[in-house]
């Protein structure tokens, strides 16, 4: 509890001590300069389907990527595999409302190129409406749109303290005039990642038991650049122009120990170095027409895009398995030339609907992939291994939304949608000869309900279906082996996971937040591991059986000391019911019902004694589990941060403290219906950072126009 509270104290006292001066400076404010403040959104809003995350005046954007602003928002977790969640659920990452190509480690090192200081704001929409893709939540992440004339930007230096060293540069520009805005964003990051990790894997059968450890580093030069290209044509039409490049070249080196036991008696001992080299290259384009007529609330939105990603890596795994006796040495490489293409178009259209106050919103999306995996193993252990395939992925997404919005008696807000998608996809192996073709239709509902009592109190209740697809990857059924000295592979045969969510919000005095949820399925899938012959296999696999979660959820924004002082305070109860899940799934684990607390707190503090000094901390408490992992250890994150501004000279220096009094560790177990296997991870995000920002030119910021109409109160889409 000291460790949680810790963070916490230090920076209140520090607040306290700041107002026990505020007399003796009051004699001394002729010397410093003016500062004007001006009214601003608190720093998180709690919407009917979204919690809005207002970071652009926050110090926590100083030394910060858009990947560690992630972390710090309401509601947001990262698990060790960098997936993200909200309130624990598998989320969709969008862009200026423009969905992300990328998932998953890929979505992690493209967003850690992203610069925090360009940020507006991030939406945590948990009741996304039918205009989103089938996905459980979805993060929007809102970029700011400079408004006003000739050239301006900022240029940072980061240098970060882990484990090992990292230092990260970031250029901004933007350039305005008339009805003409261009920006062009460029950074490169030169990272050091150090990733320890204990194991252990038991076998029911004849009571096999694994058990090691690894030592990974990972070191990644990152280079990247987005340009957009904006052109009023007039007050009402607007068109443009995105470009994006990014390229990854990342070396791994690992080393793995551990020993095998079969009933209790050693069957060998190992060692295995792992040596990787990866080159990865991504570019985007996206062409976007938009007319806005403020007057009459029309919008039409079209935009045309393509993306390719292309990833070379090389994998080399060097394993030494020593038995009473003798001593084998086995070597197996890799070799992946992956290329995935992706093309889209994209219509979306909104206007008033009669006399009546209503709103009406229709639109589509046709989307294209075409991915190829090509894999190629070499030698002198391959035995029981395929040398070589190629696996190709296609798939066509036709989807249809329309939604209805609409105020009754000026107190409750109403909103119905429907989304209809369907997908034909296909995939085979060239050498392997597997093959799968299907396709599927699903209706996706979705209903809002909000009825304002008052002015400080409001009621409201949300009900949508859920789709969430394996990844194109997950597919792939090609074996290979990983740095722990297992194999992996996917799973042609994977099936889409569907669900249902009811949502209850409660909002009274305008600053206090009560919200209840309940999710279910019938289906899911998630890592299985299997035995075949002398290898342990990790692998996506289809479960059945229900999963029922309930989720009791408190939020307050306050806003103290003429608004200087900003505190806001989360806590949440889970609950988790996986005994027919369990039960279906022959899954022995310690308990069918899994109950467990989460919370966080952002604070931060503005012009400490009108020296234009920032504060801000940052603690969540949280313990996170997925179907059939279950968390061991709850963890405790913190961040704290001091900004100091020159105003004169437009520059900013600033020192951040990452989970200095507590390292994290994921823990959980993961079952299978023939064993288990427990991963503990030490996380490499602790440690300090120093940044130094120089701006030039007016840096006045606009809100973007909304792809849109928002409701101000629902904030419904």
């Amino acid at each position: 509890m000291k460790k949680i509270l810790a963070p916490v104290a230090l920076l209140l006292g520090t607040l306290a001590f700041s107002q026990t001066e505020k007399d003796t400076l009051a004699s001394k404010v002729k010397e410093i300069e003016e500062v004007t403040f001006v009214a601003r959104k608190p720093t998180v809003e709690s919407k009917v389907d979204r919690t809005v995350f207002n970071v652009a005046n926050s110090s926590i954007l100083a030394g910060n990527t858009t990947w560690d602003v992630l972390r710090m928002t309401p509601l947001v977790s990262i698990d060790n595999n960098d997936a993200l969640k909200a309130e624990g659920e598998s989320v969709t990452v969008y862009i200026n409302d423009r969905k992300s190509v990328f998932t998953g480690k890929e979505l992690k090192e493209y967003l850690q190129t992203m610069p925090a200081d360009n940020l507006m704001k991030i939406e945590v929409i948990t009741s996304p409406s039918s205009r989103y893709e089938a996905t459980g939540s979805v993060i929007n992440i809102v970029l700011k749109k400079r408004d006003d004339e000739g050239l301006k930007g900022s240029v940072t230096f980061n240098n970060r303290q882990n484990t090992q060293n990292s230092q990260y540069t970031n250029l901004n520009l933007n350039y305005h005039k008339k009805n003409f805005t261009q920006t062009l964003v460029g950074s490169y990051s030169d990272n050091v990642w150090v990733q320890k990790n204990s194991f252990t894997n038991t076998r029911y059968q004849d009571n096999i038991v694994t058990e090691g450890s690894t030592n990974s580093i990972y070191k990644g030069k990152n280079p990247s650049i987005s340009s957009t290209s904006e052109y009023e044509l007039n007050d009402k039409n607007t068109m443009g122009v995105i470009l994006e490049a990014y390229q990854g070249k990342r070396n791994n080196t690992s080393e793995a120990n551990g020993t095998r036991s079969k009933n209790n008696e050693l069957e060998y001992s190992y060692d295995q170095n792992q040596n990787s080299s990866t080159l990865n290259r991504t570019f985007g384009t996206n062409f976007f027409y938009k007319y806005y007529d403020k007057e009459k609330s029309k919008i039409l939105d079209i935009n045309l895009g393509t993306n390719y990603d292309g990833e070379f890596e090389d994998n080399n795994f060097i394993k030494n398995k020593v038995f009473s006796t003798t001593t084998d040495i086995q070597q197996i490489g890799v070799i992946s030339d992956v290329e995935n293409r992706n093309y889209y178009i994209k219509v979306d259209y909104t206007q008033p609907l009669g006399k009546s106050g209503g709103n009406f919103e229709v639109g589509g999306k046709m989307d294209f992939n075409n991915n190829i995996i090509p894999n190629q193993l070499y030698g002198n252990q391959l035995t029981g291994l395929s040398t070589g395939d190629i696996f190709h992925y296609e798939d066509n997404i036709n989807s249809l939304y329309a939604n209805y919005s609409k105020t009754f008696f000026k107190k409750l807000e109403t909103r119905i949608g429907m989304r209809y998608e369907y997908i034909d996809y296909k995939m085979r192996q060239d050498v392997a000869g597997t093959s799968r073709n299907d396709s599927y239709g699903k209706f996706l509902p979705n209903i809002l309900i909000k009825y304002s009592f008052s002015d400080k109190y409001d009621l409201s209740l949300t009900y949508n279906k859920n789709l969430w697809r394996p990844w194109y990857s997950e597919f792939n059924p090609f074996m290979q082996p990983t740095n722990d000295g297992f194999y992996s592979r996917g799973n042609i045969d994977l099936n889409p996971n569907p669900s249902d969510r009811l949502y209850m919000k409660f909002g009274f005095l305008k600053k206090y937040f009560l919200s209840a949820r309940y999710t279910f399925t019938d289906q899911d899938y998630w890592t299985n591991y299997v035995t075949e012959g002398d290898k342990i296999i990790s692998e996506p696999a289809n479960f059945i059986g229900k999963v029922q979660k309930y989720f009791l959820y408190a939020n307050t924004n306050q806003s103290f000391i003429k608004n200087k002082l900003n505190v806001n305070l989360s806590f949440g109860w889970n609950y988790l019911d996986n005994s027919d899940f369990n039960k279906k799934n022959e899954l022995r684990t310690d308990t069918n019902y899994i109950s467990y607390w989460a919370g966080s707190t952002n604070l931060t503090y503005t012009n400490l004694f009108n020296k234009n000094i920032n504060l801000s901390a940052w603690v969540e408490v949280s313990n996170q589990n997925n179907g059939n992992s279950i968390a061991n250890k709850t963890n405790v994150f913190h961040n704290l941060s001091a900004t100091k501004i020159f105003p004169k000279t437009q520059m900013e220096l600033s020192l951040q403290l990452m989970n200095i009094f507590a390292r994290p560790v994921f823990d959980s177990t993961t079952f299978s219906p023939d064993g288990s296997q427990r991963n503990s991870s030490r996380s490499d995000w602790y440690g300090f950072s120093l940044t130094f920002v120089k701006r030039f030119g007016n840096q006045k910021v606009k809100e973007n126009t909304k792809t849109d109409v928002e409701k101000n109160s629902g904030g419904g889409k």
